[in-house]
């Protein structure tokens, strides 16, 4: 997402050669959606794995729409089908192997939206269905009509909602957890300590977690993390990622860059190895309690499913 929209200028020279560099390190899973830059990004991906398309597992998403009016949703059949196909000619393949509904759209029975996409299935345009920040209702409901091999949702040492409800009706059902933003927004890294550092399109720039009062008092959970890290030889995102990579077989995180310095830290967490005793230290220098302020704004939970 970030190498089109959200998190300042994009490169597309260096987003290319960091998705060939991923590929090279043995990175199989790419992650996208029609939403990123209005298009923009999967078509990036897109021209990124021209002739190397059986090395990628292929995710994008589908029903998050804006306009004048802010961010929506929608899950109609009719457009479900429209997005797909305008997701196959702009990552120019012949199919996408994992299709998520990125959000649920409450004005369509989600029956219905599932309908079409086992449909999708049926016809070899997708492979696999997910689901995107769902609740163990509409979870249910989707996984009634077609199985769902992913949920994909917010999950990190600052984001830990899902634990509740969401990751036992995804282990008692059989899918797989793949967790957004499992650096928090890179804040976790301790690369952010004030959000003028951020272009003014940046969109932490409106996220409570960054704003005045909530940053100082997160900044100190980064701190002790970054203690934790330097003790154990490294860095502090490495531990935030490799905490998430150790919450299960079932657990596949995608972490976002743009740059290939910070894929690399970022492939080098995933060899990194933590103990419980580990696991429990970590936790104390980042407990789910200390995290200040919402993770999205009004207008964007509004948009979380139950």
């Amino acid at each position: 997402m970030g190498m089109s929209q959200a998190y300042g200028a994009g490169d597309e020279t260096e987003s290319i050669a960091t998705i060939h560099r991923a590929l090279d390190l043995g990175v199989t899973l790419l992650d996208t959606a029609n939403v990123y830059g209005e298009g923009h990004n999967e078509e990036l991906v897109g021209r990124a794995i021209a002739g190397r398309r059986d090395e990628v597992v292929l995710a994008t998403k589908f029903g998050i729409v804006r306009d004048d009016a802010g961010q929506g949703t929608r899950g109609d059949p009719a457009y479900v089908k429209q997005c797909c196909e305008e997701s196959l000619r702009r990552l120019n393949v012949d199919h996408i192997d994992l299709y998520y509904q990125h959000r649920v759209d409450p004005k369509v029975p989600i029956e219905e939206t599932w309908g079409a996409l086992a449909e999708l299935v049926a016809e070899g345009k997708v492979g696999h269905l997910g689901i995107s920040e769902a609740g163990p209702v509409s979870i249910r409901k989707a996984y009634a009509v077609h199985p769902i091999t992913a949920l994909q949702s917010e999950w990190s040492l600052w984001t830990r909602g899902i634990e509740g409800d969401v990751v036992p009706v995804c282990r008692e059902l059989g899918i797989g957890i793949v967790p957004f933003s499992p650096l928090g927004r890179g804040f976790l890294t301790g690369a952010v300590t004030s959000v003028e550092q951020l272009d003014k399109d940046d969109m932490r720039r409106n996220l409570p977690r960054f704003a005045d009062g909530n940053i100082d008092r997160n900044l100190a959970i980064v701190a002790a993390l970054k203690a934790l890290a330097e003790r154990k030889g490294v860095t502090a995102g490495q531990l935030a990622l490799a905490w998430v990579q150790r919450k299960g077989e079932d657990v596949v995180p995608i972490p976002g860059t743009k740059r290939r310095g910070y894929l690399e830290q970022n492939v080098a967490a995933a060899t990194l190895e933590l103990s419980d005793a580990d696991l429990a230290e970590i936790e104390a220098a980042a407990p789910a309690d200390a995290v200040a302020g919402e993770r999205y704004p009004a207008a964007l939970a509004k948009n979380v499913a139950e």
